[in-house]
Order: C-alpha cells, then sequence, then structure tokens
C-alpha cells in the first residue's frame, strides 16, 4: 500500500517505487532494483546531403532513391572501416557512433570525399559527450549537440566541437577556428572548427 494521495501528480522519489508495485500487481512479481541506464561517452556523428530537396526534384524520384542508397552505402562502409556504429539513417544523412573523436572525424572527411562521385555535397557536426544507449539508438545532449553543429556547418564541411579538436591533439587532422556559436536549445557559446 502507498502512503499519500496519488490520483494528481507523483514526486520523483516516488516513481521507482510506485513502478515496481504497479509491475507486482500485472505480473505478481516484483523487481528490486531500478532498470540502470546504460551511459557511455561516444563521439557522434552526424551528416545530412546538402540542399537534398533541391537535388530529388532535379533527379525525380526513382534517380534520387538510387543516390540515397549510393549515400548510405558509402557512409555505412566508411563507418566500419573507422570502427564506429551506424546508429540509424536520417533520410538524407546519418548518426553513428565512435569511441574515438579522431576515427569519427577521419571517417567524416573520406565520406565527405567519396560522397562527391554522386553528385552530391553533404555537411557534418561531430561532438564527444556522455549519451544513454537506448536500445540499438542514443540520447542525451550530446547526441542534440553534434545535430546543432551539423547544423551550423557549411556546404561540405566537417565541423566539431572544442571538445573534440582539443581530444584530438597529436592526432594528423588540422582545425580552422570557426568562432563562438550559438547552438538551438543548448546553453552557452560553442566554439566550432572546421576539420580537414
Amino acid at each position: 500500500m502507498l502512503e499519500g494521495d496519488f490520483h494528481c501528480s507523483w514526486r520523483p522519489a516516488d516513481y521507482d517505487e510506485t513502478l515496481r508495485l504497479i509491475e507486482e500487481f500485472l505480473t505478481g512479481e516484483r523487481s528490486t532494483a531500478a532498470v540502470p541506464v546504460d551511459r557511455v561517452l561516444s563521439t557522434i556523428l552526424f551528416n545530412d546531403i546538402v540542399r537534398s530537396t533541391d537535388r530529388a526534384a532535379d533527379l525525380g524520384d526513382a534517380r534520387w532513391r538510387e543516390v540515397l542508397d549510393h549515400f548510405d552505402e558509402v557512409c555505412q562502409i566508411e563507418v566500419a572501416r573507422h570502427r564506429g556504429v551506424v546508429v540509424r539513417h536520417t533520410g538524407d544523412g546519418m548518426l553513428a557512433r565512435f569511441d574515438s573523436p579522431g576515427r569519427a572525424v577521419s571517417c567524416a572527411i573520406a565520406t565527405n570525399q567519396q560522397v562527391g562521385a554522386l553528385g552530391v555535397r553533404m555537411r557534418s557536426g561531430i561532438h564527444t559527450g556522455e549519451v544513454d544507449l537506448r536500445g540499438s539508438d542514443l540520447s542525451g545532449l550530446a547526441v542534440h549537440i553534434a545535430s546543432r553543429v551539423m547544423d551550423a556547418a557549411a556546404d561540405g564541411e566537417v565541423l566539431v566541437s572544442r571538445t573534440v579538436k582539443d581530444l584530438t591533439i597529436g592526432a594528423d587532422l588540422d582545425f580552422a577556428d570557426r568562432g563562438e556559436h550559438t547552438l538551438k536549445g543548448v546553453p552557452g557559446e560553442w566554439a566550432l572548427f572546421a576539420a580537414s
């Protein structure tokens, strides 16, 4: 039996106990531990095709579908080659995660070079931070930051956060300062750098 009036809202401290009691009522068994969140440090790479709607209109649906299939294949190959994991394709782009920021940057640069043969240009955004693993998907602020970094990238640009730049010191990568940016929905100003 739970103490208090629960017809309105629960206090955050009450969630676990209340859900365990509901589980016991429904299943006849009561778990004793809260489900742990699988939180890991990852480097997140977002990319997308620049002006994809214009290209789709120019090519027509059948030809555009072929371009997207080839684009997805190039992304898949490069992510695997750089020991990353494709989390999902986003229609005209991709979300991938890596255990190394240097490999994520190298993957984005290589992918960018490869997709030129398809007659498209892409932009990429990369950030390193803690994320929640949700089955085969990811969540967390670091994912949103990587997406917003990509939004700030120019055509053909691989843009990274200062975190990524600082973590790749000593790698054979060059970075050009792109200044401070406000990332939509993310607190503070963010220093961004173009990788090459």
